[in-house]
């Protein structure tokens, strides 16, 4: 198991949150053990910490085990990589963006790069969003959709455009997910704030 990369650019780990590590043999995956780093990388990127929850459960339709998406790409070259189902092209936009100097592939071994560049991704769609937006969807819900359609179709969306079948279907989830994503990240802040720090010894 690779260790996280570490951002040259910035001086800092491109995931310098702490996350659970994959186990070595491929098991159950709930986005809820990610909390803390949805707390801390929604705060960073601007944006709803429910959202991107919501999203990582909308994403949790495939395995994600380092080995598993390996075979996963074997059998489909261009499929999306770590927890938020990222691909090459939209990774490469986050990377150039925001300095990172990961790579697409450590998606794949590194839960906490990716919460951090789904974060990222979902804060650089929210400053494309016009001002004045239709009233079927929330903010949030384009976001989701510019998430899963890209931003092009986002602003589309945005401007009253129907969604297709698939979008409508992500929409849908996305709201099924809703309440369970605020569940999640309320008994994350509880954890959170229920830990003890202790001191360093001298």
């Amino acid at each position: 198991m690779t260790e996280g990369p570490t951002d040259h650019v910035a001086g800092k780990a491109c995931a310098p949150a702490e996350a659970p590590k994959p186990s070595l043999r491929p098991g159950r995956y709930d986005p809820a053990d990610y909390a803390g780093c949805v707390l801390t990388y929604a705060a960073e990127a601007g944006i709803s910490p429910t959202l991107l929850m919501a999203i990582l459960h909308n994403e949790a339709y495939k395995p994600h085990h380092p080995l598993l998406e390996w075979l996963w790409q074997r059998w489909k070259p261009k499929a999306s990589f770590g927890l938020g189902n990222m691909h090459e092209a939209t990774f490469e936009q986050v990377r150039r963006a925001h300095g990172l100097s990961c790579r697409w592939k450590d998606l794949r071994d590194d839960p906490a790069l990716a919460i951090r560049a789904a974060a990222l991704h979902l804060g650089d769609l929210r400053r494309g969003l016009p001002a004045r937006t239709t009233r079927s969807c929330t903010r949030d819900e384009l976001l989701a959709l510019g998430y899963n359609a890209g931003e092009r179709n986002m602003r589309l969306f945005a401007q009253g455009f129907p969604a297709g079948p698939m979008a409508r279907s992500y929409l849908r989830r996305l709201r099924e997910n809703w309440r369970r994503a605020e569940r999640d990240l309320q008994c994350g802040t509880l954890e959170q704030s229920t830990t003890v720090v202790r001191p360093v010894e001298p």
